[in-house]
């Protein structure tokens, strides 16, 4: 079915392990390797393992140096998934992010405790901080750039 069941280690309640891939010739990199972090990342592997218009794919290509908002230091950040796509004849090269949509907006505080609402706001302006280095990135190459939630994954 595309992956072996979901593995929940020891350090960890969420929902990874490696994906299978059937089609080991659009897969950029070391198809064994395939690990999934998340449900939708699962989902999406799927999705583009079986998509005929999907040239290749792979799931955490290569790093992205970031400044940190956090320490001001240089960081590095794995994309989640890089696509090549046959777009009418053309290759379009798509380097992809997902994540939950909670994370993509400026949090509010909503009476939560302070330390959580901070620790909130510190991820969404790390993420910020990540995607503005992918997107320079990709604007230098040629290729596009996308968060996914799962307002856009469909199981």
């Amino acid at each position: 079915m595309g992956a072996n069941p979901a593995k929940l280690s020891n350090r960890s309640r969420y929902y990874q392990g490696v994906y299978v891939v059937q089609n080991v010739d659009k897969y950029l990199g070391d198809h064994k390797k395939c690990e999934y972090r998340s449900r939708w990342e699962f989902l999406v592997f799927k999705m583009l393992d079986n998509n005929p218009k999907v040239v290749g794919w792979g799931a955490e290509p290569f790093a992205v140096g970031y400044v940190s908002p956090k320490d001001n230091k240089l960081h590095r950040y794995f994309p989640d998934v890089i696509v090549v796509a046959d777009n009418k004849g053309v290759q379009v090269t798509t380097l992809i992010e997902i994540k939950p949509y909670n994370q993509t907006i400026l949090p509010k505080a909503n009476g939560k405790k302070k330390s959580r609402y901070i620790q909130e706001v510190m991820t969404y302006h790390i993420n910020k901080a990540k995607w503005k280095a992918a997107e320079a990135l990709c604007e230098n190459k040629g290729w596009i750039f996308k968060i996914m939630t799962e307002k856009e994954i469909k199981p």
